[in-house]
């Protein structure tokens, strides 16, 4: 597993002074980035084969969120890659190696010329070295909420959203509908399925569904379509 050693930041905490899921999501993303970059895959390599990696699912099981000024270790590893798809995990751990939390994640690689899928080149096949898969509860990929949702204010794609690709950063969408989670809610799990690119200008239509100890938040766009539906089940 690849790894680098971090230490809780006082930007990365909420008022209790712990980890938000937002920051947790921002080290796992940082990861998979530095590991890209050391291998010489990383945002350069990307542009010049025109090429992009796009997320389309996310799973974060959390443990507990670790406290201002703890030390932790963030590791990534993929662990397969079939066709235009990339299986990846990702792990936080304290100082003793316990697991804080886990994740899965489904990439699939694009052609930024065609936007159309393509098959992971050679070079990557033979860098991204795969290990076997973490131990956790796997789900579904497929998010189902019961009925459309409750209809909220409109958002519009702001430049602080976009990310090198220049589209919404998939942690960027997450900590939209994040803010649609009831006073106190302590996320346990988040899910996510990511199913279309939004860009600057774009206007996200959030729909909310509460049932208990679960939230499910569908950004959608002016069609009826989605750019990604995200479920998020209480830890408490």
């Amino acid at each position: 597993m690849y790894t680098f050693v971090s230490r809780i930041r006082y930007s990365e905490v909420d008022s209790d002074g712990r980890l938000t899921m937002a920051a947790l999501i921002n080290y796992f993303q940082d990861c998979s980035t530095f590991q890209s970059e050391d291998l010489e895959l990383g945002v350069s390599y990307l542009k010049e084969a025109k090429l992009v990696w796009v997320l389309c699912f996310w799973q974060i099981v959390v443990e507990r969120y670790p406290r201002l000024g703890e030390k932790v270790v963030i590791g990534t590893q993929p662990y397969d890659l079939k066709g235009f798809l990339g299986y990846r995990n990702f792990a936080m751990m304290d100082e003793e190696g316990n697991y804080i939390a886990k994740a899965n994640s489904l990439w699939s690689l694009l052609n930024t010329e065609t936007g159309r899928p393509t098959a992971v080149p050679e070079i990557m096949v033979e860098r991204y070295v795969r290990a076997p898969r973490l131990e956790m509860d796997y789900s579904s990929r497929k998010i189902a909420a019961a009925g459309e949702g409750v209809a909220q204010e409109p958002l519009t794609v702001k430049k602080h959203h976009l990310d090198t690709n220049h589209h919404v950063n998939n942690q960027q969408f997450l900590d939209i509908a994040m803010d649609f989670l009831p006073e106190g809610f302590e996320i346990g799990q988040v899910r996510a399925e990511y199913k279309k690119q939004a860009f600057l200008h774009d206007v996200l239509l959030p729909y909310v569904t509460e049932e208990e100890a679960r939230v499910v938040v569908r950004l959608a766009d002016e069609d009826g379509g989605t750019y990604v539906i995200a479920e998020f089940l209480s830890g408490k």
